[in-house]
């Protein structure tokens, strides 16, 4: 069992960057994450994927402005979100699983078998 502890949401003006944090209980090194985001009245978006090996993917709506990395060492994901727009807000959640996703599923919350309890980030203009 892995359990999820995300961080680092809040309000923001649009332009502006915010980094999440999510913190694994347990390390270890077979672990993927993801970075899913959703709105009120929408299904949930993955945004970012990262492999236990270091291979990140990204959804358009979010590449050249987010990056998702993650330190072993801590246990500990991070989504660095930059030139965020009000189109950003959403509740944020990280989510794991153990091994690598294939790469049509790499960003479907279906592949993730573990979750954190989310993290709000609004983005005004």
């Amino acid at each position: 069992q892995v359990q999820l502890v995300e961080s680092g949401g809040g309000s923001v003006q649009a332009g502006g960057s915010l980094r999440l944090s999510c913190a694994a209980s347990q390390y270890n090194t077979c672990l993927s994450m993801g970075g899913f985001r959703q709105s009120p009245g929408k299904e949930r978006e993955g945004g970012a994927y990262i492999s236990s090996a270091g291979l990140t993917e990204y959804a358009d709506s979010v590449k050249g402005r987010f990056t998702i990395s993650k330190d072993n060492a801590k246990n500990t994901l991070f989504l660095q979100m930059n030139s965020l727009k009000p189109e950003d807000t959403a509740m944020y959640y990280c989510a794991a699983r153990f091994g690598s996703a294939y790469a049509w599923s790499r960003l479907r919350s279906s592949s993730y078998n573990y979750w954190g309890q989310g993290t709000q980030v609004t983005v005004s203009s």
